[in-house]
């Protein structure tokens, strides 16, 4: 092949599809090649931190313009190759909404959000897109580039959606017909000129269940999102209390909140992971509130190490599951298990424990039926 450097772009088609399949033989659901023109994700992101709703992520302004000008990560940036990363287990079953629904309406059921219940994707991405671009350089020779996953400023969903690996839905996460919404998404930026993918069409219609189903009305919009009150930054990014009207909203949910992509009709198409990394470790599709309240704080770092949960630290591990318990059935194991956190070191803890002990001395003898699960 002439020098990658050329820039006929005579060979560029070929490398792209060699690019390609490359990439789905290192386990990625799809690849597509993107321009870097994000001026109007930029504007809409100025418009989301005017208007505060990124709440305590501070580093999405301080990083709003390394996001605006991708050649700021990498000078002389041409393209993003954008990827697909499918992360449903490879062991789940086809009903696997149904099951998911019916842990939500257990109460004492922990659930965490499907993605997070294996590997740490950040690593799983970043490994993989390493490779491709290690055997991209076999094939073209040296050339510049930077890995990506959401770990990096940038526009990831807006590149993706420019490479045509899906559309925006209205919860504001990569839609695709053929795979729903259950993968991740990483990139690897690049001075190589190969020729851009164009973008899908949009397939959500008049369809707003992903704004209905939201437990805590996050979604206030087709496609705009209020962080503020999203489950997901409540469990994951927030670090301080979490406010005292959203809390019995939070239900048993302890990490993240997969609502809204439960509630998708094109999730009916959502596909295992090629990897096993996603597959489930610690029975975390399973467990229950009150068995992961008990992790010692060893026994947190031990069974989640690899694990995208590490990251929030056990403190908020505690406090997440606190919130979950006190929306749980009053039962005197419940109450004994709060009870045994009321005086924890950390004034975080106590004040979400005190508070899920007084929704039990408040609670009566009955618990209220679970919600009906909505169509899906």
């Amino acid at each position: 092949m002439p020098d990658a450097r050329d820039d006929t772009g005579a060979d560029y088609h070929a490398l792209a599809a060699s690019i390609k399949a490359w990439g789905h033989s290192l386990g990625f659901g799809a690849v597509g090649i993107a321009a870097l023109d994000v001026s109007s994700a930029s504007q809409h992101l100025r418009r989301w931190l005017s208007d505060g709703w990124h709440g305590e992520m501070e580093y999405m302004a301080r990083h709003a313009h390394l996001r605006a000008d991708p050649g700021q990560l990498l000078p002389g940036a041409l393209r993003a190759i954008c990827v697909r990363m499918d992360y449903r287990p490879r062991g789940d079953s086809p009903d696997w909404r149904q099951r998911e629904w019916g842990r939500l309406a257990d109460k004492n059921a922990a659930v965490v959000s499907i993605y997070a219940r294996g590997r740490d994707y950040h690593k799983v991405l970043r490994e993989r897109l390493q490779k491709l671009a290690e055997r991209i350089a076999q094939e073209v020779g040296p050339f510049r580039y930077r890995v990506c996953t959401d770990s990096a400023p940038v526009f990831e969903t807006e590149l993706a959606r420019q490479a045509g690996l899906g559309w925006r839905g209205k919860h504001t996460l990569l839609l695709a017909r053929e795979a729903g919404s259950m993968f991740f998404v990483g990139e690897i930026l690049t001075d190589l000129p190969l020729p851009p993918d164009a973008p899908v069409t949009e397939h959500c219609g008049a369809c707003t269940r992903c704004i209905d189903v939201c437990p805590t009305r996050a979604i206030i919009g087709p496609y705009r999102l209020d962080a503020r009150r999203c489950i997901s930054y409540l469990t994951i990014e927030h670090k301080s209390a979490i406010p005292l009207a959203l809390r019995p909203a939070l239900g048993n949910r302890v990490y993240g909140c997969d609502d809204c992509q439960l509630v998708c009709p094109w999730n009916k198409y959502a596909r295992r992971a090629a990897l096993p990394d996603f597959d489930v470790r610690n029975g975390l599709d399973r467990a229950t509130l009150i068995e992961l309240f008990s992790w010692s704080e060893t026994q947190f770092r031990e069974r989640h190490a690899g694990s995208a949960i590490l990251r929030i630290g056990y403190e908020r591990w505690l406090r997440n599951l606190a919130v979950a318990l006190g929306n749980a059935p009053t039962s005197p194991a419940v109450v004994a298990a709060l009870a045994a956190r009321a005086d924890h070191p950390s004034a975080l803890v106590r004040e979400h424990v005190a508070w899920a002990l007084a929704q039990h001395r408040a609670a009566p003898t009955v618990s209220a039926p679970a919600p009906a699960r909505p169509a899906a």
